[in-house]
């Protein structure tokens, strides 16, 4: 306010006025013309302008004013709800990776940006990181409230505040990081934001790890809270009116009505000939009624059990069937007999289907009755017959761009299926939603602790010429809608499951988009989904279908039903709980017969509760020779590998990492987290987003992928959520290990295959997936040793459903025996012997049996037989020595008489008559010398004899001998 220079500044004081001492001068926010007004703010917090919603500040009068009927305001905040250009003040930055392996073209992100698409803004599909920037500064404490639609996790969408020093302020709160919503809802977040400077960031990144089409983030709807004081009004955009002063928001025109910008009042159509859709800025001329403009359905059963085909026309019907060309609405069908009611439902008096009473059953073609004594009625909904929609579903349809098709009916019943229904346009979202506020259990499994709550199973088929899309979600307490797997395009009929192991409530939706580009035109009105059953098991406020035996209390009859203790199954024969025999597990909550328990695989046992088979880190194998026992417990404990890096076409660097949970613990599981698309709720800090399996995969990207501040963990899957078995072989309940896929082992010591299964199928892998995890033997390795995967396959699969991985480890050698080592026993030394045992080599083995201590002993320096023998060679050789000298002594005298008997023949010339062959006495002395004379043979005794001759040499020289004639001859 102007001051007068008459007054004092004493006057001025006791007349109240201002001081130029007592206020500080500050700028509003750029209004449409892009100026901004300069205000005196007073220093005294008991003075001040700001206005409540729906009033400005006139800068003529320095008041609050109302803002007139047709414009609104929002006293101190800022609005953005159009977008049909990027609003002033918002800017765009665009980043490349940082670290690709390849160096990329400087434009391949140029085309990247948000896009404004009228009522809402819309993310880039491109793989790059794009922020939307807004600043804004705050005069006191407030907040940022958006709305948004983030359905796919491809896409890492996020926002944070940073101040003017370019800080990020609160970098650990969970407000970060955005959650994933609905197929076609718009979530909305807010954010309180501290006085003074704030730079909001609305960044997406993109994670490209396939082909699939992304979904985009959309974004609408910005409201801030703290800004200066709004100097105007801001009028109603096209489409909305005012119809008040002082208005704090506009309201969108009803159907059949239009507007224009700063609107107080809508204008009505002509009905007769144009539409309007509610929010129009101008009124449609209404087309000719076509083929596309109807859908088929059948009425209610009447009092006599008939139905019939009716035609209806679309609603809200825009087409004119008067028109030129326009076809007629086709006249209904016969009458024919109703379809049979739902299982668990009857008809009685050909009324309406109606739920059986507690404790009855039906087929949904007889009536209801009662079960049976020693039975329980098993609740479920089965969904079959499609005369009308049940009770617990609804259906709508919506357009992220406008609400256009609200109020119309996404799926249309038709007999013995439901299909999608037309919806306004081609790229509308058409919902069918299935409410489950629980799962209760049979009483006689209540007490069983096996992780499967209930099972959701439908049938359905596709047929589309676009790029249609098939989605099932679900959303569990609330919190936060998941996607659980979808199809695009035409699809042949097919049955899909999904096991829900969490008791709570659970809505189920499924959505069928034809395709993702608006068009004012319908060209895809034929593409259309059919689901022909749906059933939900053990669902709380669930019906029944038939009864099943349950567990009595005692053998007396009208006993009533018990639940059976965990790992218990009902015995067909007495209907008494019977736990299952050991390494058994019951299958499912399957209880009634022995064949319930399934029979784990070879070196696997069960849980107390019989509801999982794990190993317990211990294993053996014999064959023919001998047996290796195995010990896994250093290997208990979650392994994991990270492999990579991989990057996307883009260049984004991202790896996998994989969790292993191998043996030991009752069976535990590892557990892989998504730390972005479900974070912790702030009354719930545990996060519920969790895969929790013996093995599962998440994919990481580094904080330095995408200049993030922190790594990023998501798309987090299961790869074996049942353990099979542990085998030598290589094959095992149809899965088959592939060592050729890994080096050959150093060593020739046999493998060891632990064999997963993950059941649940999906799109690509119908028949689940499942792992192999090969232990080897590697004595070089540490206990816990090391992870590898396939280098042909660096990311554990190379179809996408089979995955394979490599541990070698110390603690994959079998145990040591007193087979892996041999005995050396020294020499004897002083009396003591040292015996030692040496490992065989190359050894094998680890742990076990350890290598006995050297083992000292006395001993003798000559052996005891060794005695003896020389005891007896000393007996023997001195009667060898008497037997020789008396056999020689005998042979001499045989060979004297011989010689003289061969002598006296050759006289006579002939021999002698042979008077006696003794020799006579004297025989010996009187020829001895001559003995060895007439000797031609040198026979051992005749070398002995020469030998005692020689050595009698000089008394033989003093001997004369005489010869006769006849003697001479001889020798002659």
């Amino acid at each position: 306010a102007p001051f007068t220079s008459m007054y004092t500044k004493q006057d001025k004081t006791e007349m109240g006025l201002c001081l130029q001492t007592d206020f500080y001068f500050q700028y509003t926010e750029c209004d449409t013309t892009g100026s901004r007004w300069r205000v005196a703010v007073p220093f005294n917090p008991g003075e001040s302008f700001s206005c409540i919603a729906g009033e400005f500040l006139e800068m003529s009068t320095q008041e609050c004013t109302q803002c007139a009927a047709g414009t609104y305001s929002l006293g101190s905040g800022l609005r953005f709800d159009e977008w049909d250009v990027i609003p002033p003040g918002f800017s765009i930055l665009v980043t490349t990776p940082e670290n690709s392996p390849s160096k990329y073209d400087s434009d391949s992100c140029s085309s990247a940006m948000w896009v404004a698409r009228g009522s809402y803004l819309e993310s880039s599909r491109e793989e790059c990181t794009i922020s939307l920037i807004y600043t804004v500064h705050l005069k006191k404490p407030g907040s940022v409230t958006f709305d948004y639609q983030y359905v796919d996790n491809s896409i890492l969408f996020e926002f944070f505040i940073q101040n003017d020093q370019c800080q990020e302020m609160n970098p650990d709160s969970n407000k970060k990081w955005i959650k994933l919503t609905s197929h076609g809802e718009w979530g909305t977040h807010k954010v309180n934001l501290n006085s003074g400077p704030n730079v909001l960031y609305w960044r997406t990144t993109r994670v490209t790890l396939g082909s699939k089409v992304i979904k985009p983030v959309l974004l609408k709807n910005i409201w801030i809270e703290g800004v200066a004081y709004t100097s105007e009004c801001f009028p109603c955009k096209p489409g909305t009116f005012s119809r008040n002063p002082g208005s704090s928001s506009c309201e969108l025109c009803p159907r059949d009505t239009y507007s224009s910008r700063g609107a107080s009042s809508c204008t009505h159509c002509n009905i007769n000939t144009h539409y309007a859709s509610e929010g129009s800025t101008m009124c449609k001329s209404r087309p000719a009624c076509s083929e596309k403009d109807y859908v088929q359905t059948y009425s209610t059963c009447d009092g006599d059990g008939k139905t019939r085909v009716l035609y209806k026309w679309l609603e809200p019907q825009i087409c004119l069937d008067s028109a030129p060309g326009a076809v007629m609405l086709p006249p209904s069908g016969q009458r024919e007999p109703c379809p049979p009611c739902n299982p668990g439902f009857s008809n009685k008096d050909n009324a309406a289907c109606s739920a059986c009473p507690p404790g009855s059953y039906s087929d949904g073609v007889k009536a209801c009755q009662p079960c049976p004594a020693g039975t329980e009625p098993v609740l479920g909904y089965e969904y079959k017959w499609w005369n009308v929609l049940p009770a617990n579903m609804k259906t709508s349809c919506f357009n992220v761009a406008n609400n256009n098709c609200d109020g119309l009916n996404g799926w249309e019943v038709a007999g013995d299926h439901i299909h999608s229904a037309g919806g306004r346009s081609d790229n509308d979202y058409l919902i069918l939603t299935l409410i489950v506020p629980g799962f209760l259990l049979p009483l006689t499994i209540q007490s069983s602790s096996g992780s499967e709550c209930g099972r959701i199973t439908f049938e359905f088929e596709s047929s589309c010429s676009s790029d249609c899309e098939f989605y099932f979600m679900t959303d569990v307490d609330k919190r936060s809608t998941n996607v659980i797997e979808s199809w695009d395009g035409s699809k042949a009929k097919q049955t899909y499951t999904h096991i829900v192991t969490k008791n709570s409530s659970l809505a189920l939706t499924w959505a069928f988009q034809r395709t993702t580009q608006a068009s004012d035109v319908r060209q895809f009105v034929n593409d259309r989904v059919k689901i022909y059953s749906i059933t939900v098991s053990n669902a709380m406020d669930g019906v029944a279908s038939v009864c099943r035996a349950c567990a009595l209390q005692s053998h007396q009859a009208g006993s009533s039903c018990v639940p059976c203790p965990a790992g218990h199954f009902i015995d067909k024969d007495s209907n008494l709980c019977q736990e299952c025999p050991p390494n058994t597990v019951l299958s499912g909550h399957q209880l009634y017969g022995k064949e319930a328990c399934q029979q784990c695989g070879p070196g696997s046992k069960n849980n107390k509760e019989h509801s999982v088979c794990f190993s317990d880190c211990s294993f053996a194998y014999t064959d023919s020779s001998h047996t290796l026992q195995y010990d896994f417990t250093a290997l208990a404990n979650t392994g994991s590998i990270m492999n990579g890096p991989s990057f996307t076409a883009k260049g984004t660097k991202y790896y996998h990492l994989f969790k292993i949970s191998l043996c030991g613990d009752e069976g535990h599981k590892a557990v892989c987290r998504d730390n972005v698309t479900d974070l912790p709720n702030e009354e719930d800090e545990v996060s519920s987003r969790s895969v929790e399996a013996f093995l599962c995969q998440s994919t990481i990207i580094p904080s330095d992928g995408r200049g993030l501040r922190t790594s990023l963990s998501s798309q987090s899957i299961s790869l074996a959520d049942n353990f099979l078995g542990a085998t030598l072989e290589k094959s095992l309940s149809g899965i088959t290990a592939r060592p050729e896929l890994f080096p050959s082992p150093p060593e020739r010591m046999p493998d060891v295959h632990f064999f997963y299964r993950s059941p649940q199928g999906t799109a690509s892998c119908e028949r689940g997936r499942n792992a192999v995890v090969l232990l080897r033997c590697n004595l070089k390795k540490t206990a816990r040793g090391d992870i590898f995967v396939p280098s042909e396959c660096p990311a554990g699969t190379c179809d996408g459903c089979s995955f394979h991985f490599l541990w070698e480890s110390s603690s994959a050698c079998p145990l040591c025996s007193d087979a892996d080592y041999h005995t050396i026993e020294g020499a004897c030394k002083g009396g003591v012997q040292d015996t030692v045992y040496v490992w065989r080599e190359p050894r094998l083995c680890t742990g076990g049996q350890s290598l006995p201590l050297k083992k000292t002993s006395p001993c003798e320096a000559v052996d005891f037989w060794l005695k003896v023998g020389i005891g007896l060679g000393a007996f023997a050789a001195p009667l060898l020595i008497s037997l020789t000298c008396y056999f020689w002594k005998k042979n001499k005298r045989l060979e004297f008489k011989y010689s003289k008997l061969v002598m006296s023949a050759n006289k006579e010339c002939e021999l002698p008559a042979a008077d006696s062959c003794a020799i006579m006495e004297g025989d010996a002395e009187a020829n001895e010398e001559a003995e060895t004379v007439y000797s031609n043979k040198f026979s051992l005794l005749a070398k002995l004899k020469a030998a005692t001759i020689k050595g009698n040499e000089k008394s033989s020289e003093a001997v004369q001998l005489n010869f006769s004639n006849s003697d001479k001859s001889v020798w002659g």
